[in-house]
């Protein structure tokens, strides 16, 4: 009876110590925040975008402000995912024998974006990107480095890297762009993500411009401002922010840094091009310059 009694004992403290390990696992658990991460498959978005906007799906026949885009994603996805933190943007494209074009190099070097390289064939048709989604979804749901990722795509190849991704317990929602007609993602896509969100016209007019026959400039047009100009613009522009919204203005703000909504950034983008009398579309160089001055204002202020 005694030896049952000190089994029971036994038995019973083993069971605390279980339950007292699972217990300081759920909090470890509870504590790491979530992540997500933003896949753009670019074959997708500039043919939708540039049909919604400018008409066409030849990429030839108007500009993209990517730095502005992937910022306005970003922006959108901490509106939807509140309490996570961003792992980076991937941004999926073709190039003739995976060499890097200058548009993509540009984009490559943005912070906290990865571009990955298909080929594009003989008729600039994309090849092998969809597997390279599939790749990165199923890698880092496996390793659980995301809990959700939002998808900007439409292809119906992409239904396995959703069910890949979800396998692994990560939540995929879909981005879509808005059709003039029509429908531009495939339905077996539709039905297996998480959600499914659409982006309008608006969200993509200022990104999206339609390329003009080339014209002739006086010599009197405005010469290319240097990036200490166009800092010390951005600075300027931000002491007039901070004196019209005030100091609780500026800590919503900081949390956010180094992207600016989109609104605040598309309202720096315009105020900075009037004072500049010079267009900042499409020169990545001077629009961090434009934002780094911004931020090291606000900065000195906190």
């Amino acid at each position: 009876m005694e030896a049952m009694n000190d089994d029971l004992a036994d038995l019973t403290a083993r069971i605390d110590r279980t339950n007292a390990l699972l217990q300081r696992m759920l909090a470890e658990v509870a504590k790491t925040p979530s992540t997500h991460a933003i896949f753009v498959d670019a074959g997708y978005l500039y043919a939708a975008a540039g049909r919604l906007v400018a008409g066409t799906e030849d990429r030839r026949a108007f500009d993209l402000d990517a730095e502005g885009l992937i910022e306005a994603l970003i922006d959108r996805a901490r509106t939807i995912f509140a309490d996570s933190r961003l792992l980076r943007v991937y941004w999926y494209d073709g190039a003739r024998r995976r060499i890097h074009t200058a548009e993509q190099q540009s984009i490559a070097e943005l912070p906290d974006v990865k571009v990955r390289l298909g080929n594009l064939n003989a008729n600039n048709q994309q090849k092998g990107v969809d597997s390279l989604i599939r790749t990165d979804l199923e890698s880092l749901a496996r390793h659980r480095a995301i809990s959700d990722a939002a998808l900007l795509g439409g292809d119906e190849d992409l239904v396995s890297a959703v069910e890949a991704a979800q396998g692994y317990g990560a939540r995929v929602h879909l981005w879509g762009i808005e059709a003039p007609e029509g429908r531009n993602q495939a339905e077996p896509l539709l039905w297996e993500v998480d959600s499914q969100r659409t982006l309008d016209l608006d969200f993509f007019k200022p990104y999206v411009s339609r390329r003009t026959a080339p014209t002739y400039e006086p010599a009197s047009a405005s010469a290319r401002p240097t990036r200490e100009d166009v800092r010390f613009v951005g600075a300027q522009i931000a002491a007039k922010w901070l004196a019209a919204r005030g100091r609780d203005a500026l800590v919503e703000l900081l949390p956010g840094h180094p992207y600016l909504p989109g609104s605040v950034d598309q309202d720096l983008l315009v105020e900075a091009e009037g004072l500049l009398s010079y267009s900042l579309r499409g020169q990545s160089d001077l629009r961090r310059a434009l934002r780094d001055g911004f931020w090291e204002h606000l900065q000195t202020q906190y």
